[in-house]
């Protein structure tokens, strides 16, 4: 944990600061209930212990000005003079407990057990009314596909166990829904769930995010951090997107799945760290194996439970399960008294091929409502390519949009399987590994599509 401690007797400051270290925690000392405060608005600590009598000023209307400031921070009293009315004052103002001074290493070590346990409590509050919310609106993790029933029976068994266990498939498809039903129904459920994303930051950052940093270890570390290894501690720690991971950090992952040990940035000294892995990626891996982009090594020890979620064009016997879920959600949310969806609705929703899977339609349907005027969906109240998917002209054609074996140029279909693959994922660069080229071809081509269309537009204009 990251500690505060508010005191103005520097022997009993920096005494403290030793003790919590001994303890494997992090702790800064500050003097003044300004320096406090200041410190409490620049970054985010665990818990504060807080002085009583804090030279004129009393420790307990300074505890009231941290509540007041940030009424969930954790504050222990630091005292030489507890009595029963104090320590009542205290515990009514939200202070969790009290510290006598002297203190002796094991009443500090069972009180910063009890504010380690509070936060655990906390996170799994949170997490819960996050879980509340989103089984609200993301699909129920089950199918009605024999073949999905396979899949995600395999993923249940494995649950019960401590084994590592990759998620493959497309983006959208539903692998971090996955993860947190594994979780859920495993050993480990009363324990954090905590989410790596491994392609979020770069590899600095990447590995200080997950195995911490000790102060001064890279331009910018004022203080020492505890990464996300730590906080998954006798839980499980999700790596989102593996296949996105700096070579330079997968010795240091392999070395964490192997020995469970690992050490911060900057830092000479081993940890261990007890948690199971979960690891899920939209990538090939034995493709990026034989590329030389992931470590065979690390591959073979992700490897051990392995599922592919389908997606969603191989399971159309749940499109409108999931579609129904999604709509009966946003209408409630956005207060619309919208009911179903139209027959025409229907045939355009299983029509369409989904490549963007259920992130595509959770927005198509989003759209949807948004957008309707009476209690049912109509095809005009989804996206444009949806709309088109009503109907067929070709090989993977829609009616009034080119597809393959359409009577049409190379040029044509190019573009035309750009734009939808572009309004089918969450960004360029998700589209730009679909199709195999880089953000700046993707751009230069739509641009050179534009200049085209505008073209073959003025002739039309002037006459």
């Amino acid at each position: 944990m990251d500690i505060l401690i508010i005191d103005d007797d520097r022997s009993v400051r920096e005494a403290t600061l030793m003790a919590v270290e001994s303890l494997d925690h992090y702790g800064e000392g500050v003097e003044t209930s300004a320096q406090g405060l200041t410190r409490l608005r620049e970054d985010k600590f665990d818990l504060v212990i807080l002085d009583l009598m804090l030279g004129d000023e009393n420790g307990l209307d300074v505890l009231s000005a941290i509540k007041k400031q940030n009424p969930s921070q954790p504050v222990v009293m630091f005292t030489a003079q507890a009595t029963i009315a104090t320590a009542v004052e205290a515990t009514r103002r939200g202070a969790i407990d009290f510290i006598e001074k002297p203190f002796h290493l094991e009443r500090l070590r069972h009180v910063l057990a009890l504010a380690q346990k509070t936060r655990h409590l906390e996170t799994r509050v949170a997490e819960l009314e996050t879980e509340v919310r989103s089984q609200n609106v993301e699909p129920q993790f089950s199918s009605q596909d024999p073949s999905v029933q396979s899949v995600l029976d395999l993923l249940f068994r494995a649950a019960t166990s401590s084994a590592s266990i990759l998620i493959l498939g497309q983006s959208g498809t539903g692998k971090s829904v996955a993860a947190r039903a594994v979780h859920a129904a495993s050993h480990l459920k009363d324990k954090p769930l905590v989410t790596v994303s491994c392609p979020s930051l770069s590899k600095e950052l990447l590995e200080s995010d997950l195995f911490g940093h000790v102060k001064g270890a890279f331009t910018g570390a004022i203080k020492d951090h505890w990464g996300k290894v730590k906080a998954a501690e006798g839980g499980t720690l999700f790596l989102d997107e593996i296949g996105e991971l700096p070579l330079e950090l997968q010795p240091k992952l392999l070395r964490l799945l192997q020995e469970r040990e690992y050490e911060r940035l900057g830092e000479n000294k081993t940890r261990t760290a007890e948690v199971r892995v979960i690891a899920a990626t939209n990538r090939d891996l034995e493709k990026e194996v034989a590329a030389g982009r992931f470590r065979e090594d690390l591959f073979y020890r992700l490897n051990v439970i392995t599922v592919t979620m389908p997606s969603l064009r191989d399971r159309p016997s749940d499109l409108l399960v999931f579609a129904e879920n999604y709509l009966k959600f946003f209408a409630g949310q956005m207060k619309r008294n919208v009911k179903k969806f139209s027959a025409e609705a229907v045939r355009c929703i299983l029509s369409h091929p989904w490549q963007g899977n259920l992130r595509e339609l959770r927005n198509s349907i989003e759209r949807a409502v948004i957008l309707s005027s009476g209690p049912e969906i109509l095809p005009k109240d989804l996206p444009q390519g949806v709309q088109d998917a009503n109907g067929s002209t070709g090989l993977g054609g829609r009616a009034g949009v080119p597809g393959v074996g359409s009577m049409i140029t190379l040029e044509e279909l190019e573009r035309e399987h750009i734009r939808r693959v572009v309004e089918a994922t969450p960004t360029i660069q998700e589209a730009a590994r679909i199709l195999g080229i880089d953000a700046a071809t993707i751009y230069r081509k739509r641009r050179k599509h534009e200049e085209q269309a505008a073209a073959a537009a003025a002739p039309a204009a002037d006459s």
